[in-house]
């Protein structure tokens, strides 16, 4: 089915690397720092609402994360906060600027056979912010088995199509392998490419759709299936 792919793109956060356990992590002692004004289950909804009315002007990332962490504290406590918790706030997003980025249970080996076997450009595709994503992907060891890193505002079928162009590929010549069906998959079967769905054991809320079965999809437990295919 994939005899003619020439590039095969990578998802980073939660494909190559755990990372939305982490933000998790974070919201929850977020949320126990605001507990004087509403519960666990309040305060998260509000944030998910600061966040989404952030994104077009903030985007993706630890950065406009934290942002929208201290704009939602300040907010959902009516200005009661004191410095000293936003001060916790701030320190508690920067954390997430420093993840190990330990690569996933075969993901090491399976970009190794890949990149060794050289019949396909490696590519890093993912969104966010840029000076992390680069950190993240230099800390995880990963970064030599890729021939190329690009870094995006959201996951367009635009983008999809300038990462084609780039490449010098059709969109069949073009596979794409994610956790997010939203993200890495759909836009990229919508336009005729091929995609391996690799779904993770947390999804964070904004990402959140329901998959489906396509002529151009394989959905895989864990990456090194991905050397079957």
């Amino acid at each position: 089915m994939m005899k003619d792919i020439k590039v095969i793109a990578f998802d980073a956060d939660d494909t190559l690397w755990d990372c939305q356990s982490h933000f998790e992590e974070v919201e929850k002692e977020y949320a126990s720092l605001l507990e004087p004004w509403g519960t666990p289950e309040e305060v998260s909804a509000a944030l998910f609402s600061t966040e989404s009315g952030n994104m077009p002007l903030l985007g993706y990332g630890c950065k406009a994360f934290t942002i929208s962490l201290v704009e939602n504290a300040i907010s959902f406590s009516h200005g009661e906060i004191k410095a000293g918790f936003i001060d916790r706030i701030v320190q508690l997003g920067k954390s997430l600027l420093e993840l190990k980025a330990t690569p996933l249970p075969g993901v090491k080996e399976t970009i190794q056979q890949l990149a060794e076997s050289k019949r396909y450009k490696l590519v890093v595709f993912t969104k966010g912010e840029l000076l992390d994503q680069q950190n993240k992907l230099n800390r995880s060891g990963l970064a030599g088995y890729f021939d190329d890193v690009v870094i995006v505002s959201d996951k367009t079928t635009e983008e999809y199509t300038k990462l084609c162009h780039m490449n010098d590929i059709k969109i069949n010549e073009l596979l794409m392998v994610g956790n997010s069906f939203r993200s890495d998959i759909e836009p990229v079967l919508k336009l005729g490419g091929y995609a391996v769905h690799i779904p993770f054991k947390v999804e964070w809320k904004h990402e959140a759709m329901e998959s489906y079965s396509h002529e151009h999809l394989a959905t895989i437990k864990n990456i090194s299936e991905l050397l079957e295919i």
